[in-house]
């Protein structure tokens, strides 16, 4: 078990290392098909999390781009999907379970164009898509609660450790139905806790874009 003051120095550090790293943008080209496959990009998300979608489609003729936010769950939920996207569209869901959330596009090709003319048709997607502490307007509750600007950023610290908390018991989570799966697995486990919390949240940063 991990003692209160290094898990405290963790977390202390951890949240730092969110605050000083802004997210990125991810811009990409979608190709035109008359029957296109979905191009899905995944972020983690725990469950009650809030998520905003930012998604830019550039111009394209006789295209009409779609767009689907879906999770990983068992029960595959879906939480909208709008047709013809074009320009900035913001979209915000809360996700429903543990696990990843998904937006997809799909780029369709008008019917009176032919087929053979996909290949060079395409729509430039910018996507940024912001989870948990990194999706909440801190400027508009500063203006609505008139916070400082010191109170303001320790408002945006707060939300950056309970995400890494709820990361972190999540991990636990994991780990107890590691052992409780597999006894001979208890040790491993225990001797490599610290390594598999590291190598868990070395993954979530990159996810997040705050590392490569």
């Amino acid at each position: 078990m991990l003692s209160q003051r290094p898990t405290s120095v963790l977390l202390t550090f951890l949240a730092i290392l969110f605050f000083t790293h802004p997210t990125s943008a991810i811009k990409f080209a979608l190709q035109a098909h008359r029957y296109p496959p979905a191009k899905c990009i995944w972020n983690a998300a725990h469950p009650n999390a809030l998520v905003i979608v930012t998604a830019n489609v550039g111009p394209g003729p006789d295209q009409r781009v779609e767009i689907e936010i879906i999770d990983s769950s068992p029960q595959k939920n879906v939480y909208l999907h709008k047709k013809g996207i074009n320009g900035e569209t913001r979209l915000a869901i809360t996700a429903h379970s543990e696990g990843e959330v998904g937006v997809c596009f799909r780029n369709y090709l008008d019917h009176d164009v032919p087929a053979h003319d996909a290949k060079t048709r395409s729509r430039i997607v910018d996507l940024d898509v912001d989870i948990g502490a990194d999706a909440v307007d801190y400027n508009a509750i500063a203006n609505q609660e008139s916070l400082s600007g010191l109170e303001t950023e320790m408002r945006k610290l707060e939300g950056i450790v309970k995400e890494i908390v709820d990361e972190m018991d999540y991990l636990k989570k994991r780990e107890e139905r590691f052992q409780s799966t597999n006894v001979s697995t208890n040790v491993r486990v225990q001797n490599f806790g610290w390594f598999t919390i590291i190598m868990h949240l070395r993954s979530f940063f990159k996810r997040k874009y705050l590392i490569d």
